[in-house]
């Protein structure tokens, strides 16, 4: 077995930023703006500043934390939760 060590690539600190709890608080959206999401999601797929650039004032990365909040698996637990609040 080969015993020399591979080079890693190098990541810059730039690009590997760490998401605080507060920047996850659920993104409120308008029924016309989930609805447009959707449409969009379903023709473009997960090309978030494509959908973002239909919806004035919304950011890609507002529009992706959106659908994954909205759609992810880890976030199920937390929605039934702010429903059961909220009722």
């Amino acid at each position: 077995m080969d015993k020399r060590r591979r080079k890693q690539p190098k990541t810059s600190t730039s690009c590997s930023e760490e998401v605080s709890s507060i920047e996850w608080e659920f993104i409120n959206m308008s029924e016309q703006e989930e609805d447009l999401i959707y449409r969009m999601y379903k023709l473009v797929g997960d090309r978030w500043a494509l959908i973002a650039g239909r919806i004035p004032g919304r950011k890609a990365e507002e529009i992706e934390r959106f659908w994954i909040m909205k759609h992810g698996e880890g976030f199920a637990s937390r929605r039934r939760e702010l429903k059961r609040r909220n009722s």
